[in-house]
């Protein structure tokens, strides 16, 4: 017969697991709805924009994971595991565009950045939210938007060209 107190326990270390997994699970998830978005744009032009974007934006994931893995100690896959959350709804908000895009009902810029521009507020909120129910400083939001701004400016002048 298990105890509270071996109960109590075991616990954490299942919490852990299942955060590593859905950690996991989110963020590979993300990877394969981003990439099908990235393949539907009408705005790429070669597979080396293409894949020079994906990192731009994988990139952005990654700095608040390796900062997450260091800084964090015992909350860090509690963390991980909400902002991979994050990521993957942001991800979702992209599927009416890969759907569309694919059916050829819709293939525009317009709609493209649209769905882009919508998924990223979503992730602004949802991010926010993130660190507090993770009881983090807002000082982890504001890191992130700070990545999402120089991921956006990488976008617009390495990626586009636009700037």
């Amino acid at each position: 017969m298990v105890d509270g107190n071996t109960k109590a326990k075991e616990n954490p270390s299942n919490n852990l697991m299942k955060d590593i997994g859905c950690f996991i699970f989110y963020f590979l998830l993300s990877t394969i709805i981003t990439w099908c978005f990235v393949m539907m744009s009408p705005l790429y032009i070669s597979n080396e924009q293409m894949f020079l974007s994906t990192s731009i934006a994988g990139a952005k994931w990654a700095i608040q994971i390796i900062a997450g893995l260091i800084f964090l100690k015992e909350k860090s896959f509690l963390f991980l595991r909400k902002i991979g959350f994050v990521c993957f709804v942001g991800s979702c908000c992209l599927i009416p565009f890969i759907a569309l895009g694919t059916s050829g009902i819709a293939d525009a810029a317009e709609f493209f950045v649209g769905s882009l521009l919508f998924a990223v507020a979503v992730m602004v909120v949802l991010y926010y939210r993130a660190v507090k129910q993770t009881g983090l400083s807002i000082a982890w939001w504001v890191g992130w938007l700070c990545c999402l701004a120089v991921a956006v400016l990488l976008q617009l002048t390495v990626v586009f060209h636009y700037l």
